[in-house]
């Protein structure tokens, strides 16, 4: 069985768009799915800090671009999409809330009502009396995740998985590793994960 890791952060739309077909992409494969959270801004911080420039220069042309392909892959994929009114968006305590998930066996569930939130009904997810109501959509213990997000073990399980995309060759989100070193990157990137899973099978 081929093994496909996605490494993604919350606060990205691209993120989201890929997180909505990843799952049955990996069915298809007959693939194990890896659910790696990370700190995007992490990434950012430490090996793509020219985001930050694009963010403060943008080129109104390419930005316009980028508004219409990122509506056009969300009709694709059935999705609503909007810009944000916080942006970016301090995600940690929502990916954080995504390993609590993970322990409790639904993390796809919980990073699926973190991204509506966010991009489809601009809540602000930093927020912890955001964060606790979609903990208890997904049927979690809304206190208990929230006390989990402020462990030390959980901070630095995000840190590592940070850490680790760095240093695989990683620098944004989502991330997705086939068998272990084969490396894509991006939503638009999918076709080419699904023919490297195919291949590996």
């Amino acid at each position: 069985m081929a093994c496909l890791e996605f490494f993604f952060d919350c606060s990205s739309p691209w993120t989201y768009l890929a997180f909505h077909r990843i799952e049955a992409l990996a069915a298809e494969a007959d693939a194990e799915l890896i659910w790696r959270p990370i700190l995007v801004g992490g990434v950012f911080n430490k090996v793509h800090q020219s985001v930050y420039e694009q963010r403060a220069k943008p080129v109104p042309a390419k930005a316009r671009y980028h508004a219409k392909d990122l509506q056009d892959w969300a009709r694709l994929y059935g999705l609503k999409i909007g810009w944000p009114t916080v942006f970016p968006v301090n995600s940690v305590k929502a990916m954080r809330g995504c390993l609590a998930a993970e322990e409790a066996g639904c993390l796809p569930d919980f990073a699926r009502a973190v991204f509506e939130a966010y991009w489809g009904r601009d809540e602000d997810v930093s927020r912890e009396d955001v964060l606790g109501p979609l903990a208890a959509g997904v049927g979690l213990d809304a206190a208990a995740l929230l006390a989990r997000i402020a462990e030390p073990e959980l901070k630095a399980k995000l840190r590592a998985n940070t850490d680790e995309l760095i240093g695989r060759g990683g620098f944004g989100s989502p991330t997705m590793f086939v068998d272990g070193d084969d490396m894509y990157f991006g939503n638009d990137r999918l076709p080419l994960v699904r023919r490297a899973l195919r291949e590996a099978r």
